[in-house]
């Protein structure tokens, strides 16, 4: 802004007045930012400024000011999102902001269809009481894979997942696996509900049976209702545009191994919002019970 005032100037001989006046900064403020200034306020903000430009050079561009802050207050600095917020729009940083995702569900042609024990009562007062499960693709320079994910609503961590050629019971059967032993068997998830869509993996008996085996209970919502799953959904829809937007798998070799990767940076590094802005794994270790 005070290099627009200052051309304004020079080139068409506006007075600088009148170019404060116009864009309303006053002219202490133009010749302090004109020709710098030497007060440990503006070092300090110029230092601030560069952090928070490696922060988000560091997130990819996915964090905006509020994440951002909180990782500033992790580095000992002292801060507002406002000026957080200030700085960035400065600077011209802006998270990228995600796409809507594709609906990719295919509903069950069977009969059966769990109840609805959800019904839209997303919270949960701790783990292993409200898992949410769902599909996505992940399109590589070979063709698509296909990810299920199992999001624990107490603490928004992925506890299980899986990754396949095909789109079907067994690749949601070996997620719910995953999940089961991530938390530590049988005995731990007795009060589950496993919440998804009605997609056909969903309904399928070998994903009914997976389920009954390992005591978790069933459980969908109303057919072509997005709301009911939108914990899932919202997951990863950040997942696929990170992943999508952001990079690219010329193989599915390369998919397998980033996939993985992005979830475990997502269990242990992402900031939540609902966490107090801590990790999913964080939030678990600072509420787990005292061991007996």
């Amino acid at each position: 802004m005070a290099a627009f005032i200052a051309s304004q100037r020079a080139e068409h001989g506006v007075p600088v007045a009148t170019g404060c006046g116009a864009l309303g900064v006053s002219q202490p403020w133009f010749y302090k930012w004109r020709h710098g200034d030497a007060s440990a306020q503006h070092a300090h903000r110029k230092q601030l400024a560069t952090e928070i430009g490696r922060l988000f050079a560091q997130h990819r561009g996915t964090y905006g000011s509020p994440r951002i802050t909180a990782d500033l207050r992790d580095e000992g600095w002292t801060v507002s999102e406002n000026t957080v917020a200030a700085i960035m729009g400065e600077l011209g940083l802006a998270a990228r902001r995600k796409r809507r995702r594709k609906n990719t569900t295919r509903q069950g042609r069977g009969r059966w269809r769990a109840p609805g024990l959800i019904n839209r009562d997303f919270a949960a007062e701790a783990v292993n009481r409200k898992w949410y499960g769902d599909g996505a693709e992940i399109p590589t320079g070979e063709g698509k894979l296909y990810l299920d994910s199992i999001l624990d609503m107490g603490s928004r961590r992925i506890v299980g997942f899986a990754l396949g050629e095909h789109h079907d019971a067994d690749l949601a059967q070996a997620s719910v696996q995953m999940a089961v032993a991530v938390r530590g068997g049988r005995a731990a998830v007795t009060e589950v509900i496993m919440h998804t869509d009605q997609g056909s993996e969903f309904t399928a008996g070998t994903f009914r049976a997976a389920c009954t085996r390992v005591g978790v209970t069933q459980s969908m919502g109303r057919g072509g209702s997005a709301l009911d799953n939108a914990v899932i959904e919202s997951w990863h829809s950040t997942l696929e545009f990170e992943l999508r937007d952001l990079e690219h798998f010329a193989t599915k070799a390369a998919a397998r191994a980033r996939v993985p990767a992005w979830i475990e940076e997502h269990n242990h590094d992402r900031r939540h919002s609902a966490l107090g802005m801590i990790s999913p794994i964080a939030y678990e270790l600072a509420h787990q019970e005292p061991a007996a």
